[in-house]
């Protein structure tokens, strides 16, 4: 342990009640002000990890929806080879049907997902208000 987060030496004595009182209030400060900044650290973290989560998800979606269209034309002509009476027309509808179906679906899915989603820091957070009830209903 280091000496910037290391507790003082107490001295052993008949302190008075005063002293003893301002050193609790001083280390409950302390220990307060050390759970704001373990709090801003893993907000910090969290914040990089997604930023370079990011980058590479955006960078793998890019390269999926140009391949996805490719193979969504290939379908569309590979229909109209099969069926050569459905005409040019009514491929493209039935893959952009099944399409639009697909992606409505996918995206309800993702939006109930996020109504339960939480991005802030529970364990932190809760440590803190941990400290704050101390400070608030000493026992």
């Amino acid at each position: 342990m280091n000496s910037a987060t290391s507790l003082p030496p107490r001295t052993q004595g008949n302190g008075s009640m005063t002293a003893l009182l301002a050193g609790i209030i001083q280390d409950a400060q302390r220990l307060l002000s050390q759970q704001l900044e373990l709090v801003k650290v893993e907000i910090k973290e969290d914040i990089r990890k997604t930023l370079a989560g990011a980058a590479f998800i955006a960078a793998g979606a890019a390269f999926l929806a140009i391949g996805g269209l490719l193979l969504c034309f290939m379908v569309v002509y590979l229909l109209d080879w099969a069926f050569p009476g459905l005409g040019l027309w009514l491929c493209f509808l039935i893959v952009g049907g099944a399409l639009t179906l697909l992606g409505v679906t996918l995206l309800f899915a993702a939006l109930r997902r996020f109504q339960t989603f939480n991005p802030l820091p529970e364990q932190s957070l809760e440590g803190l208000k941990e400290n704050l009830q101390w400070q608030t209903n000493p026992r």
